[in-house]
């Protein structure tokens, strides 16, 4: 019988596989340049390496996260341009999070000729938890605007400033919950589209200082 999968155990095999899948030539990504069949190649590879291991419930589209059980969602992203894309469930997720953690994998692909195969060097490997996954300028000027002992008209000003997309009455309710309960500090640039585009610099710089509670460096 395997064992279960728990948080920390996920964040111990995350190094370990990181490491499995950088010593290995890749030949199906070969040529390949397009991020997200790179990303879904890593999210697959990692998906099997854990079925062998553990027993957990496989994720899918309907919920939207690959590990729903421990609410950790998989990303893996170029070095390069460290973003990806998430489900857009309402404008909140800007201030409060997405609603889930986490799993980042930012790699380095080369490809050799001789050989006709791919290398993925995984660089960091970061874990973010879902407190943390708001976007990073919209929870920093709604603390200081806390700070100042703002009012529900400056929130309101700010939002809209900020181009959340919501009617004049949920703006409101958003501002009052915002008073009531303070969002903490986010570490993700997110981006409004039909899908969040999410932005993963902030959260990179701060795993590598490790200076931020609820941004770690599994790698460290």
């Amino acid at each position: 019988m395997k064992p279960n999968l728990s948080i920390e155990t996920l964040k111990q095999e995350a190094k370990a596989f990181a490491a499995l899948l950088s010593s290995q030539p890749i030949p199906e990504l070969y040529g390949i340049n397009d991020g997200k069949k790179v990303g879904t190649y890593v999210e697959i590879r990692l998906n099997d390496y854990l079925t062998d291991k553990f027993t957990y419930q496989h994720g899918s589209a309907a919920n939207g996260v690959d590990i729903p059980e421990l609410l950790v969602d998989v990303k893996a992203t170029s070095k390069k341009q460290p973003q990806s894309s998430s489900p857009f469930r309402d404008s909140s997720q800007k201030v409060y999070g997405l609603g889930h953690h986490l799993l980042v994998f930012v790699y380095v692909k080369k490809d050799d000729s001789v050989t006709q195969t791919a290398s993925l060097k995984i660089e960091e490997v970061i874990f973010i938890h879902k407190e943390q996954t708001a976007d990073s300028q919209t929870t920093k000027g709604l603390l200081g605007i806390l700070k100042r002992d703002g009012s529900s008209e400056d929130i309101v000003a700010f939002l809209e400033e900020r181009n959340l997309f919501l009617p004049e009455f949920g703006m409101e309710a958003l501002a009052e919950r915002i008073l009531k309960n303070p969002p903490e500090q986010g570490f993700l640039t997110i981006s409004n589209a039909l899908q969040w585009r999410l932005q993963f610099g902030h959260a990179i710089k701060h795993a590598k200082l490790q200076d931020a509670p609820g941004v770690e460096n599994l790698l460290a």
